[in-house]
């Protein structure tokens, strides 16, 4: 099992997958440019949508809005044409309408760095919150998808049963120096090595601390 004891060996092991693997898209956005509101914005886009649709409909959407100002210009059908086909287009776009004219408004322009207040953004939820403010401000959060979800659980670093439980749970358990890190770890180990169904266990470089918990089928 892997807990306290072993949790700092097991993800400085993940560093190594990390730089073999590609980065999640709203990090290599951030990387490209700190900024929180191109952050949010391709966070909401990436809500059950691939990586490769999320980063096409990004480009697309900050080539023509590439400010806050400039976004509120735009019309929600011409939102949506831009961002189309990432999952639930038509929800998205009136959410990044509204959370557009929301922050011009409500924030005078300036996204918010406190979870409480991001939480209040349409469409918005603790994944997202979290995201921009560890990617966006650099300050603690543990955002929790579903490949953290899944593999917290299958390591047995956490019992519980979702993405809001394991973030509760983490906060609680993991050490602080981890948490802006954990993401962009586990969900790159996720999506190339330690996949829902199957996961390549016969290479894995931690299967020796890696109780393999609800994994019934492996390669």
């Amino acid at each position: 099992m892997i807990d306290n004891n072993n949790i700092d060996k097991v993800l400085c092991i993940l560093r190594y997958y990390y730089h073999k693997n590609k980065k999640p898209i709203v990090t290599q956005i951030s990387e490209r440019e700190k900024n929180p509101y191109k952050i949010l914005i391709s966070t909401v886009l990436s809500l059950r949508t691939k990586d490769r649709t999320t980063s096409e409909a990004s480009k697309r959407l900050f080539a023509k809005a590439d400010t806050l100002k400039k976004m509120v210009q735009l019309s929600i059908p011409e939102i949506e044409q831009l961002i189309y086909p990432v999952g639930f287009y038509h929800r998205k776009a009136r959410n990044i309408a509204e959370i557009s004219n929301i922050i011009l408004e409500k924030y005078n322009g300036q996204i918010p760095d406190k979870l409480d207040e991001l939480l209040k953004l349409p469409g918005v939820g603790r994944k997202t919150a979290n995201l921009v403010i560890t990617l966006g401000y650099n300050k603690l959060g543990i955002c929790v998808d579903t490949h953290v979800h899944r593999i917290s659980n299958r390591w047995g670093y956490v019992k519980t049963k979702s993405p809001e439980q394991t973030e509760f749970a983490l906060r609680k358990n993991l050490p602080e120096k981890w948490w802006i890190e954990y993401n962009d770890l586990l969900v790159s180990f996720g999506q190339n090595n330690c996949v829902p169904i199957s996961p390549f266990c016969s290479t894995c470089k931690i299967i020796k601390y890696c109780p393999q918990i609800g994994v019934t089928k492996h390669r």
